[in-house]
Formats: C-alpha cells, structure tokens, sequence
C-alpha cells in the first residue's frame, strides 16, 4: 500500500469509506516510516510494536467507517499522558511506572476510534520549551536540524510534522504545546484550563496544567477539541465547557477587533525578521475582517515572568521536588537547577506573588474586555541547539516571552503557522482570548490559514529579492502591499551613488521616482531590501502604476538587485529630492 501523503481528518475518511486502505495497512506504514526516523529525530520514546497495536485495531475490525468519528485516527501521547499497559517516563527512567489504565483524555479518543502510535520524547519533566533536554535524545527541527523542535511537546509536534500521525497530545503549561508548533510550521492548541480532563497527566503546575493539541490544520484541531472538552468529575481542576464553546464553528465573524502589541514594547531578542513577519500576519487578520487596535502588553510580559520566580516555581517543586531531592542524579542538571528553587519559596513570597498577579489580571481582562482576541508572536526569536546549550536556563526563558503568561491570566491561545523566516524555519504567531474562546480563536485561526495558504511551505529558493525607496518602505503608506504577499524585510541600506530621486507629481498616495544619474551627479539613496514569495511577483507587477517599473539597482556594496526604476523620460517636471538621500527624509522636511 502507498502510504496516504495526507494525513486529515477528513482524507482519511475518504480513504477508509473507498477502501484505498484501512487502518491496519496505514499503522503498519507509519511505523516503519517512524523507526527510519526516530534514530535521526529521537521523537518516540516508546514506539508500539505490532502486539500493541493489535487490540485497538481489532476493536475496528468489521466497524463501519462511519460509525466512529475518529475511525482509524493514528495519534501520539506525549510521554507524561498515561497509556494503559505502556510505561509513562517524563523523560526520566528513574520515575517510570506503567499505569493500568489510560488518561481520561487518552481513553477517550480510543473510545471514538482514534488508534495511539507511541510515546513521545519530551524535555523531562516537561520543564522547558526548547527539546534539548531529555535523556532519551535532543529532538532536532522537523525543517533545520540545527534548530530544536521545541518543547516540552518535541516529540509530540515532529510525529505530526514529519507526517507519522494525524495529531498528537502534548501538554502545555507556560508554552510547551505553542513553542513546538511555532517552529515545526503546526496549530497548538492551548485550550481553556480545565475543559480536557488532566487526569492521568504527571503534574507539572497541576493547577495550570493543559492537555494541548498538535495539528496540521485549525480545523482539524476544532473538531478534536469539541471531541475532547468534557467535564471529569473525578478531577478537581475540571471545569464545564459552556454550549457557545463546545461546537465547532462554520467560519470566523464577518468583522471583529483584535489587540496588537505596542511596537515599541515587542522583545524580538535580536532578531530581524519578527518584525515584518508579524506584520504580514496583522495584514492578513485585517484582511478577513479584524481591526487592529493598540495596545498595552507590558502588564502581561510581567504577568509571564511570575510563572519561574522561586514562588511560581513552588507548585513545580511540589509536583516532583521530593523525587529530586532522593535521586538528584535521575535528573538532569538543568531541572535540578529549575525546580529546586521552589522548594525555599515562603509561603509569604508566595502570598505577595498571587497579589501581584491577581491585580495584573485585573489590568489585563480590561484589555481583553474590548477586544475579541490579541495577536503575538508565538516566540520572540528562534535560537540553535547550540546557542541554547551555552546559555540553557536564559534562551529557554526567552523562548516562552508570549507564552508563559497565558495559563496564569486564563486564557486561551491558539499558535498558528504564518511563513518561514529566510533560511526556510517555520515562524508562527499566537491569537489568544479570555477563558471559552477556544472555538472562536480556531475559527479565527482557519482564516487566516486560508489567506496564508501558498506560503506556508516555502524554500529559501521560492522567493524573489526587491528593492523599494518610496512608499512601499516599511510602515509607509503602500507598504501592506508587501506584507499582504508574504513579503520579508532583509535589510535598510543604501544605493550606490549613481542615483537622482525625484518626487512624482499627483497622490495620494506620493511615491518617488529613482533614475540611475546621467554624468557623476549621483547619490546613495536610502533603500530597503525585501524578499517576496516567487508566486506573488505577478500580482504584485500588477498594481505598479506608470512610469514607474522594474529594474536593476546597484546597491552600496556593488551588489546588483532587482528594483523600482523610473526611465529619466518620466520624470519631467518632477521635483528632485536627493539631496534628502532618501524619501522617508524627504517626508519628514514637510512635516
């Protein structure tokens, strides 16, 4: 049988109704894919052999397609999610135990047809957000090796990635099921605390603890959740999901608002793609109908760093200090030197702690109350295996800039896939909302995937440099033209000066004109470097107005790029500007 190279709810549905295979040709398939990848990725822990397998494909043996919604479903479990007669190691054999039955959330999704594949690696204990730490192996990137996949889900994110299950369940505490998906090009899911039972999960920050969810589509993530958010009345964390959550939604609102963080308060940590990068992803929820509106996220970035203080890290030392303590050397340093603070945290440390957080809350609902959901970065910047190994506790800090905050405030998020960065790593953002939004920001989500579609899977190779001088420079009036095609912003610099700028008559909106000098008349003129998808180029040719067109352009470094140009022709009667070196100062002279 050929393995099916869509993995979707709804193909193989298709494929189990027209017989082109079934679950047992599938299973079979994926795991032979899975033990050629594992000794490069390290993403199982536990691969189930065929003996364990057998059962639940047994149980949909003679079962019509249809009468289960997830029929033949192959999932991952993240290797701290119990599963019924398989050991659950949080990444540290020392702990193992094998449970007798399975997590609630576990169970159910068998009970609906879906057919688990394995356990998967994660950074131990599910401390961390990077992937590096565990000792059953590194997980590198499902795109660039030396990247990390991410954690604490690693595992959980590459068995989608690399195409080896539908979805799988992570857990997501202070960013482990959004991080992962970020940088593997995946939706995570980062439900409303307590609407998917953490029974059968080992404890992390049990009163903050998520099952999360991987997938490669919003859609498919929706309907897992509808599937999966019941109450548990044996868990004490457990909360009703309300009616308005608990379906999935047929599309997103015609109109809605959505928070976009001060530009000037956005850590991008040294990174020179985020930027733009949010931006396009701004552009295109304007696109399908938000507003953006401005606002405040420093009460939030606070609210995030509470979450490793020695007090927020108490509840860590709680869940599994003790074990530590007795087996010091089970545990890698790095989680020693995470948790082991919390042990010494004051009660009173403790109670100032959750004052200061409850009145951030107070601040940051009144953002929340009008809008209907905000819009980050997933990380702030992406970092190699080898940039976190020299400074892990700090990199890994970082990493969860606009995640920590989430479960701590009681929201709910959803990370989404948004382009790549220049060497092809998947970059993603969030959307988040108050507690129950779950189904809305999904169908948000669907959304902008859809606007998004052709540049989500591009090669370095894929894209086109163009250099711009007027209006399409960065934040100025044409620039959504760029952001609105997947466009990127490489670098600010300057001509080569051989160059005369002319301000064109007529507007708005203004535009310049730049013509290569005649004699030894030249100026550098200040420019910016852009790379767009290849496929966008025509459409974008399209809106260029007379006389302006595309050309060569020498830059101050003697490299030659394409570029707006204008024939000298078309500038008569024009203005010349180049004694201002550039049209954004230009601009500024007339106030």
């Amino acid at each position: 049988m050929r393995l099916p190279e869509d993995l979707s709810l709804a193909a193989l549905r298709s494929a189990y109704r027209s017989g082109d295979c079934t679950p047992r040709q599938l299973l079979a398939a994926l795991r032979q894919r899975a033990l050629a990848a594992n000794p490069e990725f390290h993403l199982y822990i536990t691969l189930l052999d065929d003996l364990q397998l057998e059962p639940y494909l047994v149980a949909l043996d003679g079962r019509d397609p249809a009468s289960l919604p997830l029929y033949g479903i192959p999932f991952a479990i993240k290797d701290n999610i119990d599963l019924a007669g398989v050991p659950t190691t949080a990444a540290c054999p020392a702990y193992a135990y094998t449970p007798p039955r399975s997590a609630t959330a576990v169970q159910r999704l068998i009970d609906l047809g879906a057919v688990p594949t394995g356990k998967t690696n994660l950074d131990q204990f599910a401390t961390g957000l990077n992937g590096t730490r565990s000792p059953y192996g590194e997980c590198p990137n499902s795109v660039l090796p030396e990247y990390p996949s991410g954690g604490s889900s690693s595992g959980s994110s590459l068995a989608v990635a690399l195409q080896l299950a539908s979805f799988s369940l992570g857990t997501d505490t202070a960013g482990s099921g959004r991080v992962p998906a970020a940088l593997n090009g995946l939706i995570g899911v980062k439900p409303t605390r307590g609407i998917v039972s953490t029974d059968g999960v080992v404890p992390c920050c049990r009163s903050l603890d998520c099952i999360s969810l991987f997938s490669r589509s919003s859609r498919d993530a929706a309907e897992l959740l509808a599937l999966l958010a019941r109450y548990d009345e044996a868990q004490p964390y457990s909360r009703r999901n309300p009616a308005w959550n608990a379906a999935v939604l047929s599309a997103a609102p015609a109109a809605f608002r959505f928070g976009v963080p001060r530009a000037d308060d956005m850590p991008w940590l040294g990174c020179d793609e985020g930027a733009a990068l949010f931006a396009r992803a701004s552009v295109a929820l304007k696109a399908i109908g938000g507003t953006p509106v401005e606002i405040d996220i420093l009460p939030f970035l606070e609210a995030a760093r509470l979450l490793y203080a020695a007090p927020g890290a108490a509840e860590r030392y709680a869940a599994f200090g003790r074990f530590i303590e007795q087996q010091p050397d089970a545990v890698l340093p790095v989680i020693r030197e995470v948790v082991l603070p919390g042990g010494s945290a004051s009660a009173v440390e403790r109670i100032h702690a959750a004052e200061r957080l409850q009145q951030l809350k107070l601040i940051c609902d009144r953002t929340m109350a009008a809008l209907d959901l905000v819009l980050t970065p997933t990380i702030p910047r992406a970092y190699t295996r080898e940039q976190i190994r020299a400074e892990p506790v700090l990199r890994n800090s970082e990493l969860g800039t606009y995640t920590n905050f989430m479960n701590l405030l009681d929201y709910a998020a959803v990370a989404v896939p948004s382009g790549q960065q220049r060497n092809g790593l998947p970059w993603g953002v969030s959307l988040f909302g108050r507690a129950y939004t779950d189904q809305f920001l999904l169908s948000v989500a669907q959304a902008l995937q859809c606007q998004l579609p052709r540049n989500a899977s591009l090669r370095p190779g894929d894209r086109m440099r163009l250099v711009v001088c007027g209006a399409h420079l960065q934040g100025l009036a044409l620039n959504h033209q760029l952001l609105a095609r997947g466009a990127m912003l490489v670098e600010v610099t300057h001509s080569a000066p051989k160059y005369r700028l002319f301000a064109l008559p007529g507007g708005p909106p203004w535009r310049p004109a730049m013509v290569r000098a005649s004699g030894d008349d030249g100026s550098a003129i200040e420019v910016e470097v852009w790379e767009m998808p290849s496929s966008e180029v025509g459409s974008f040719l399209a809106g260029i107005g007379a006389p302006l067109g595309l050309g060569k352009i020498e830059l101050a470094d003697g490299r030659v790029e394409t570029g707006f140009i204008c024939e000298e022709a078309g500038v008569s009667g024009a203005a010349d500007i180049s004694a201002f070196g550039g049209w954004r100062a230009y601009q500024a002279s007339l106030g």
